[in-house]
Order: structure tokens, then sequence, then C-alpha cells
């Protein structure tokens, strides 16, 4: 059951808080900034208003998922810090003395609460109105860029995952006391997952039994994640796979298994789009989509840069029907004339190759010019493996029973010969040395917030994170830019 009031619970320490947290802590001031009720207005629907047990508050518990996001904490070290945290238990809307939740609410919240709501568009939102407000974005200029994450399944089945971890915890214990060996439960040597779990209950058990090595932070953080797991595999076994994740390529020999973001962000470091797939879809047919949504969270859009996936003739003439300048340096086989509108095989600039709709890349290239008629245009030839072809899911449409499968295209156009003169103007040069921006922004969500790779499987898993993440390093630049306007003006 949920209640839309929550009882007002008097404490003679709350004045603690005033003491004890500053006015200028990240956490006071975006409480100050960020009325949370928008949360519970959206997952309102999602509970029971008047039967069962009375429910933890729907903003409370979003921002336990907030704190996690910001300070990249497994859930129950978010917990355990939040036991004696002041500044969380303030963020929180808790007293001084009550007692913070479970660690396993937050799982069974992002699952059944947070699960097919339209979170990452509504943070979005959200955090671009703030900053309008505040009139922090000046700028008519977006960058756009992509970021990839890695699954944290990783291709493994639930057994897989869970050795992979518990052989992490074995690892960091014995690099303190090798001689604890002979007091742990003897491994699982078969494919059975019961006695997997049983196994891993096992060994959290016995080292938790040690406060010597969990008192050491390598072995505290992968007993946690390990745990974490366990919890996640037992709660939701189906979910301890991700059949959403895609493998895509980072070049032509290196490649990742999980999902991408397609981000713009403008040139005041503030997220105002993002767009979140499977790791094997090219950036390049995202672009309109993202300065769509840039404009619907009314940011005015004149100006777009990106890098060479976005140099594409969709996207060259897109720029001129939608009244925006494309800042794109010209990849000349993404700017073909000879692909139809609704062709759905990507190109990969950072491996300068070819995807096919069921995601394999190409394995070679070859320039195909006729000599013999030079009005032609050059062909730009991609080659595939035929062996993957025969077993494609795809085959059908795509395969015809040939001793090697291609695809070609055109690499002159006119709209490539616009880009290319438009390359060498001042205008171009000068906004092109911007996008490291971007790419700063992406290693921020990366490095700090835990976005290298996924907390949970699935697409909506991602979509979640994805949320919470842009709408942490947006209120985080936020507060940046009104402390250095407030110095401005002093």
């Amino acid at each position: 059951m949920l209640k839309r009031q929550e009882e007002l619970k008097l404490s003679p320490y709350s004045s603690l808080y005033d003491v004890i947290v500053p006015k200028d802590n990240e956490l006071r001031l975006l409480l100050e900034m960020v009325d949370f009720d928008f949360i519970y207005d959206e997952l309102a629907s999602k509970y029971c208003l008047d039967d069962g047990r009375n429910a933890v508050n729907p903003i409370q518990m979003f921002k336990y998922l907030y704190l996690k996001v910001l300070y990249n904490l497994s859930d129950r070290d978010l917990i355990k810090r939040a036991k004696t945290d002041m500044a969380m238990k303030f963020f929180l809307g808790l007293n001084p003395e009550d007692d913070v939740i479970h660690p396993s609410l937050l799982t069974k919240f992002r699952r059944q609460r947070l699960m097919d709501s339209n979170i990452l568009d509504l943070l979005i939102t959200k955090s671009v109105r703030v900053a309008l407000d505040k009139e922090l974005i000046e700028s008519n200029k977006i960058i756009i860029d992509s970021t990839h994450t890695a699954s944290s399944f990783n291709q493994k089945s639930p057994i897989e995952t869970l050795r992979a971890k518990s052989k992490l915890v074995r690892k960091n214990i014995y690099r303190i006391n090798e001689d604890i060996k002979s007091e742990l439960p003897s491994k699982n040597e078969t494919n059975d997952l019961e006695k997997e779990k049983a196994y891993t209950d096992n060994l959290l058990k016995k080292v938790e039994e040690h406060p010597e090595l969990m008192a050491v932070p390598a072995v505290n953080e992968s007993f946690n994640s390990l745990k974490e797991t366990q919890a996640d595999i037992k709660e939701y076994q189906d979910y301890s796979k991700d059949d959403d994740a895609k493998v895509g390529h980072k070049t032509k020999d290196t490649s990742f298994f999980g999902y991408k973001t397609h981000v713009a962000m403008t040139e005041e470091r503030i997220i105002t789009a993002a767009i979140i797939t499977s790791g094997e879809k090219g950036d390049g047919p995202f672009l309109q989509d993202l300065v769509d949504s840039t404009r619907e969270h009314e940011v005015n859009v004149q100006t777009v840069i990106g890098d060479r996936a976005y140099s594409g003739k969709d996207n060259i003439e897109a720029a001129e029907e939608k009244k925006f300048v494309l800042v794109s340096g010209l990849h000349p086989v993404m700017s073909n004339g000879s692909r139809k509108k609704d062709d759905m095989w990507d190109f990969n600039k950072d491996a300068g190759m070819f995807i096919c709709p069921a995601g394999h890349i190409a394995t070679r290239k070859r320039l195909e010019v006729r000599k013999d008629h030079p009005n032609y245009s050059p062909v730009m030839k991609y080659y595939f493996d035929v062996n993957k072809c025969k077993t494609c899911p795809l085959r059908e449409s795509c395969y015809k029973n040939t001793q090697s499968k291609t695809y070609s295209v055109s690499i002159q156009t006119d709209a490539n010969k616009y880009q290319k003169d438009f390359e060498e103007t001042e205008y171009f040069q000068k906004n092109i040395k911007t996008r490291y921006k971007i790419e700063a922004k992406n290693s921020e969500m990366k490095i700090k917030h835990g976005y290298r790779t996924t907390q949970s499987s699935g697409i909506e898993a991602m979509k979640l994170q994805g949320a919470i993440t842009i709408f942490c390093v947006n209120m985080k630049r936020i507060q940046q830019l009104l402390k250095e306007k407030s110095k401005e003006n002093k």
C-alpha cells in the first residue's frame, strides 16, 4: 500500500543536520533545486493504494538509486554507508536515528516499479528544465556521440557468472591469507546451478566469519558483488542472462558485448537527449532523433557537431531540411548515394567496415574503379563470412547460397562534394575541435559512475541505469555552473 502523504516523524535529533550537513553540500543543494514529487506521480500507478503493507515511498527508493550511481556503490555498500552517513540520511528524508532499507528492496524496486516506465525521457526532461530555468543553457549547438556499456553477464550463463565472481573473492582472500584455503568449502565441479548457488552461500558464510578479511577493501568489494549477483539470480533467475545485449565493434579487430547510449549534449555539457540501443547499432541513423528530442526539450539547435559516423548523405540532407548546420568530418563511404533510406546495413566508422542487419561485420573490403567507364562512380565492395551467412536467421532475405556475400556502395555524390567544401571553412574547423567535451562526459559516466558495465540484464534495465546516470551527471554539472555563475556575479 502506498500513501500519498508520509507520516511526519518528529525527532529530537533533527537539528543535527544543520550542524553536520553543510549548506553547500551537493545533496542539500540538489534537494533545493529539484522537487522529487514527479517521481511519485510517475510511479504511483505501479502500487496498490489501499491494500497491503505500507510501501517505502518511491521518492526515497529513487533517491537510494541516485546515491548508488553518484558514489558508484553496490547495493550493499550503499546501504552500509547510508546507515552512518548523515548527508545521505538527510537527502533520503530520514531522521538521524531512523534505520535504512534492506538492500534486497532495491532489486525489487528496479524490477517491479521502474521497468516499462518512461524514466529515461522523464529524467532528462527534468534536468534540462532545471538548467533552462536557471538560464544555464545559452548555446545553440549540440555535440553528439555514442558510448558503449559492456554487459556484466558477458555472454555467460548464471553458473559461469557466479564462478567468475567467486573466483575473484578467493583470489583477493589468498593475497591476504593463503592458509585460509583449507577452511573454504569445496568448489562445485558440476554444471548444476543449484549446487553452484549452494556453494556460493557456503563461501559467503565462511568469509563473513573472518572480519579481518572483510575489513580489506578488495575482499569486501568482491564479496558484496558476489552476494548481490547471487541474490539477483535467486530472485530473478531469468534475468541472470542478457538476451538483449549484442556484439558491437569498436574497431575491425575488437568488439564488446552490451549496449550503446547515443547522446546529445550542449556546449555547457548538459545532456539533452539519449537513445539506448543494443551494441551492434551504428551511430549515424540516430542523429535526427537526437536533434528532434533536444528540440522537444525546448533547447535551440542550430549546429550539430559529431564525428565521421554522422556524415551520411541522409544526415547531410536532413540538416538542410531541419535547418541546422552539420559539423561532421566527411567519410567518403558513408556519404554515398546508392543506399536506400530504409537500408538496414550500418557503417562502423571505427572499424571502417559495414555491419549486416544480423550484426556481422565485414571481413575485408576492396575499391572497384571501372576504367572503361570513367563517368561511373567508384564503388567500395565489402565481403562477409559466408559460413556465418549459411546459419544466419536472416539468410533467406539476404544470402543467395553463393560462394561469397558482398555489399557495395557508391562513394561520390553531390552531398559528398558539399560536405567536403564545408570542411575547409573556418566555422567547421573551429567547431569540430569542441568534440572533446562529449568524450570527456562519456568518460565521466564510465569512470566515476559505473557506466562501463551494466548493473543488471536487459534493455529496460540498461535504460534505467542510463536514465539515473545521465540525471546524476546533469545535476552535478548544473551545480558546478551555478557556482561559476555565482563567482562571476560577485
